[in-house]
């Protein structure tokens, strides 16, 4: 009997380690940073990025979405910020990925805004408070909050920003809770900034409702980039799709009414991973329904 009992003891420990051999490696990840003037990091094994925070408000005050180039596999946003910790540049170098992308005070690489009167009426603060609200390794879903602020002459604003990502794809899903007072319907706007500079090549659709460019890296003052960068939104049910030079941004818009929830998705890919070409790009992009 004792026999028997040390059998089925070892059985078990054995069973378990192959249990923990086989749990499954995270895929996905998102945190607030508050080492890094409150960041909001996101990540899957294809794409990363950032979203501005309440301490780098004026440096800049911005909704754009930060984009960081990657290789495909690992999971490296940590890495990078413990490493910056040393090295404020760390992420402006390649290690096996960059960020090489410029913002400042824009939609970036596919946030969202309202558009009033030909104008991008931005938030006027930095996202305030998140919230994770799903973590699994294959998928995590976080909220992002920005206070209420005036688009337009009695028309003030709010919003919830609920961002989806998943494993293995190039695009997160974005679901827009705009609550606003003041008006009957409200213009809201997905869109790129386009960085004329690094010679954009890009692609506008009405059906499907996208917008994608395909440039040169757009900041180089720490280290010169040789690759390519990929960026797209997709806004189902857009009304317009259009190239805005005054704004030097490629927009698509849709009109809310109060309650209905502003759908759309933003992707990001590097010539040095998979996708090596314009036209590898923005066939990736008509992918996605």
């Amino acid at each position: 009997m004792k026999r028997q009992a040390l059998i089925l003891a070892f059985a078990a420990i054995f069973a378990l380690a192959g249990c923990k051999q086989q749990a499954a490696e995270p895929k996905v990840m998102a945190r607030f940073v508050p080492e890094r003037s409150d960041d909001f990091v996101f990540e899957n094994n294809l794409v990363a990025g950032r979203f501005y925070g309440k301490a780098l408000e004026g440096n800049p005050t911005s909704p754009g979405i930060d984009i960081w180039v990657k290789l495909p596999g690992a999971l490296v946003a940590d890495t990078w910020y413990a490493e910056a910790q040393k090295d404020p540049n760390y992420y402006h170098h390649d290690h096996g990925g960059k960020d090489c992308y410029k913002v400042a005070v824009s939609l970036g690489g596919g946030a969202s805004a309202p558009f009033v009167d030909g104008r991008l009426a931005m938030p006027a603060t930095n996202y305030r408070s998140y919230e994770v609200v799903e973590q699994t390794p294959d998928k995590v879903v976080f909220v992002l909050h920005y206070p209420e602020w005036e688009v337009a002459e009695g028309v003030k604003v709010s919003l919830d920003k609920q961002v989806t990502v998943c494993a293995d794809s190039y695009f997160c899903r974005v679901d827009d809770s705009y609550n606003f007072t003041g008006a009957e319907t409200l213009c809201v706007a997905a869109g790129l900034l386009r960085h004329s500079a690094q010679e954009t090549i890009e692609q506008e659709r009405l059906t499907p409702s996208s917008y994608a460019i395909w440039e040169h890296a757009s900041d180089q003052s720490v280290e010169p980039e040789d690759g390519m960068l990929g960026v797209a939104v997709i806004v189902p049910g857009a009304k317009d799709v259009c190239v805005h030079d005054e704004l030097d941004h490629g927009i698509a818009t849709r009109d809310l009414k109060p309650g209905e929830t502003f759908t759309y998705y933003f992707g990001s890919c590097w010539s040095k991973g998979d996708l090596k070409t314009a036209e590898d790009w923005f066939a990736e992009v008509e992918k996605v329904k």
